[in-house]
C-alpha cells in the first residue's frame, strides 16, 4: 500500500504543469495554443520571455526531483538501490507527460526527467547533463540532445550502480521520452528540425 501511495503522490505532483501556471501568472498565451503544442520551458522561450521559460524549467525539475527526494526520506531507502524513490521518479514523469490536471495532453518530459536523475544520483545527473550540453552546443538541436542523453543515461546508471531499480527505471523513462519525441524524429529525417532560438512556424 505505501509503494501504491508514493507512486499516486508522485503522479499528481508530475502533473503541475509549471508551463501553463506561469504563463497564466505572467499574462501570456497558453503554451499549447503556439509553437510546438508542447507545455515545457522550450515552447515557453518561444514567446521571447526568458524569466518564464527559466521558471518553467525549474519547476517541471524541481517537481521530478522533489518526488525523489521525498520517496526516499519517506521510506529511508537508497535512492539508487531501492525501489520507491526510482518509481517515484518515473511516476512523477509520467505524471508530467500525461497529466491528470491537463486532459492528459502534457509535455515531453525532458525537465522533470533531468530532475529525476539528478535526484537519484548527482554524478549521474552531471554525467547525463554534460551529454546534452556537448550535443545542445553542437546541434542546437534540444529534442536531439534529449533523447541522447536519455539514452546515456541508461548505460551510465548500469556502469555506476549494476542491475538496480534505477535502470530499468530509467529505461522505461528514456522509452516513453522517445516516443514523446516521434514527431521531433520525423523532422530531423526530413532535416527541417527547428534549432534552438528558431521560432516554429
Amino acid at each position: 500500500m505505501q509503494t501504491v501511495l508514493i507512486a499516486l503522490a508522485a503522479y499528481l505532483l508530475g502533473s503541475i504543469s509549471f508551463a501553463v501556471l506561469v504563463s497564466r501568472l505572467m499574462a501570456l498565451p497558453d503554451p499549447r495554443s503556439y509553437g510546438s503544442s508542447n507545455p515545457g520551458a522550450t515552447n515557453v522561450l518561444r514567446t521571447g520571455n526568458r524569466l518564464a521559460a527559466a521558471l518553467t524549467l525549474a519547476g517541471d525539475a524541481g517537481k521530478g526531483a522533489l518526488a525523489v527526494v521525498l520517496a526516499a526520506l519517506y521510506t529511508g531507502e537508497s535512492a539508487v538501490a531501492g525501489f520507491d524513490a526510482p518509481l517515484a521518479g518515473a511516476m512523477a514523469f509520467l505524471g508530467h507527460v500525461y497529466p491528470v490536471f491537463h486532459g492528459f495532453k502534457g509535455g515531453k518530459g525532458v525537465a522533470t526527467a533531468g530532475g529525476v536523475v539528478l535526484a537519484l544520483n548527482l554524478w549521474l545527473g552531471f554525467a547525463t547533463l554534460a551529454a546534452f550540453g556537448i550535443i545542445v552546443a553542437l546541434f542546437r538541436m534540444i529534442s536531439l540532445a534529449s533523447m541522447i542523453a536519455s539514452v546515456l543515461s541508461v548505460g551510465c546508471a548500469l556502469f555506476l550502480f549494476g542491475m538496480t531499480p534505477i535502470v530499468p527505471t530509467l529505461a522505461a523513462i528514456a522509452l516513453l521520452l522517445i516516443w514523446r519525441h516521434r514527431e521531433n524524429i520525423g523532422r530531423l529525417r526530413r532535416g527541417v528540425e527547428p534549432r534552438l532560438g528558431e521560432k516554429k512556424s
